[in-house]
Parts: C-alpha cells; sequence; structure tokens
C-alpha cells in the first residue's frame, strides 16, 4: 500500500464526519483528533519497531515492552484511583502477564526469540490486559458502591474481608471476562479476527494464518481470566482499613 492509497482511505474518515454533521452529534472534532493521533502514532511506531526489528537488541525489546506497561498502567488507573496503591497493582498485573505469556512461548519455542514475535504478542496481551483491567475496575468499583450495606453487615456479624467482599469480587471477575469468552465462541463465524485478516491481505497461506490466530486466542484467553482474578485479589484488602472497616468507594471518581 502507498501513501498515495493510504490518503485515499480517509474517505472512511470524511463519511461519520458528514454523518456527524448531519445529523448533530457533535462528533466532528473528537474524530478529526482521533485519526490525526492514531497516524501520528502509529507511523512513529513504525519507524520506532523498524529501528527495533534491524537492531535485534534485547534492550530495546525490553525497553519497548516497559513503555507498553507504563501506557497501559497510565491509562487504567483512572479507573481504579479510589483503591490504594493501583498503579503498582496494574504494573504487577501486566508484568507477571508478560513474563507468563512470554516464558511459555519461548521456553517451549513456540515462537523464536526475536523483536519480530516478540513486541507484536506483548503488544496484544499488554493492550488486552489493559482493557480486562478497565473493565474489572469499572465494574469493581460499582459493585463495591451498591453493595456496601451487605458487605458492612458481613463485617460486623465477624466475617471477614475476604467474605464481605466475596460475592462482588467474584461477580466482578466473572462480568470483565464474559466478552472475551463470549467474542471467541463466534471467531470464524461472525468475524474474521484482525491478525489473521492481516495475514491473509499480506499473502500469507490461510492455514499459516488460522495457527498464528489461534496461538493469539489462547493467549487471550489467557490474560482475561489472569488479569481480572489477579487484580482483583491485589486490590480488594486496599477497600479496608486496620480495623477492618470497609471503606468508602466513589465509583464517579
Amino acid at each position: 500500500m502507498s501513501y498515495l492509497t493510504l490518503a485515499l482511505a480517509l474517505i472512511f474518515v470524511l463519511i461519520p464526519i458528514l454523518l456527524s454533521k448531519t445529523l448533530n452529534l457533535g462528533l466532528e472534532k473528537d474524530t478529526i483528533v482521533a485519526v490525526i493521533r492514531s497516524t501520528i502514532q502509529l507511523l512513529a511506531v513504525g519507524y520506532v519497531l523498524q529501528f527495533v526489528f534491524d537492531s535485534e537488541s534485547m534492550i530495546f525489546i525490553i525497553l519497548m515492552i516497559m513503555l507498553m506497561i507504563f501506557a497501559a498502567t497510565h491509562n487504567a488507573r483512572k479507573k481504579g484511583v479510589t483503591i490504594k496503591g493501583i498503579t503498582w497493582k496494574l504494573i504487577s498485573t501486566y508484568v507477571f502477564i508478560e513474563v507468563l505469556t512470554q516464558s511459555i512461548l519461548l521456553g517451549f519455542h513456540i515462537i523464536p526469540p526475536t523483536a519480530q514475535y516478540i513486541i507484536p504478542i506483548s503488544g496484544m496481551m499488554i493492550g488486552n490486559s489493559m482493557v480486562l483491567s478497565i473493565l474489572f475496575l469499572n465494574r469493581f468499583t460499582a459493585e463495591i458502591d451498591t453493595h456496601q450495606d451487605k458487605a458492612e453487615l458481613i463485617l460486623s456479624l465477624g466475617g471477614t474481608p475476604k467474605q464481605a467482599i466475596h460475592k462482588q469480587l467474584i461477580t466482578s471477575i466473572q462480568a470483565s471476562t464474559i466478552p472475551t469468552i463470549e467474542s471467541q465462541k463466534t471467531i470464524g463465524l461472525v468475524q474474521l479476527p484482525g491478525m489473521m485478516s492481516g495475514q491473509i491481505i499480506a499473502g500469507a497461506d490461510p492455514i499459516q494464518a488460522v495457527q498464528f490466530q489461534l496461538l493469539i486466542l489462547f493467549l487471550v484467553l489467557t490474560s482475561a481470566v489472569v488479569t481480572s482474578a489477579m487484580l482483583g485479589f491485589l486490590s480488594y484488602p486496599s477497600l479496608f482499613n486496620n480495623r477492618m472497616q470497609l471503606l468508602k468507594i466513589d465509583k464517579n471518581t
């Protein structure tokens, strides 16, 4: 694809802008900003990745992964600012997911230890974990706020913090992972996944593309459940003070 054909693809940007203008949706500015930012960011990342791929330096690979984790943490922490130490809890979760998945992939020689494989897969795993953590934190804080009276009742009857918060915690983990699990049930029937479609368009063998896509699906499933569960069990103790009293959660923060 040339820059000329890419420029022609801006037609797909004009359509929502015109619709927004016609229907008075007020989305024109946000759409334009989103397009400009995504274009600049992706082009910049493209040149950086080209440099990293050419260098094949493990230091640059680690720096890229650290940048991804930092960006994901910065974005996700907004949904959990009321939870003490949420920044480090998110970082710990993302680092664990990265170490877990890459250890299996590289340890069993599923992928070669090159930037071409490590960085894109790391990006998908960290990005998916970020989305799952946002879903979890949003649901968890809402659950705590809604059922605070029940939790306090359990505590007053001698229950532990874990017992008081257990139902809300499990409900939040389930709710945040359901979209990932349900989407995988219809994969290939309702839609062709992005990675698979990209490989096929680039000329890869369809069966080879399917194999790589299945690998990503299995990784995404692991990152979804592990992210929600780990973040949940790291977060819930921070909701109580030294006297085992439930702290007030403001879901609008």
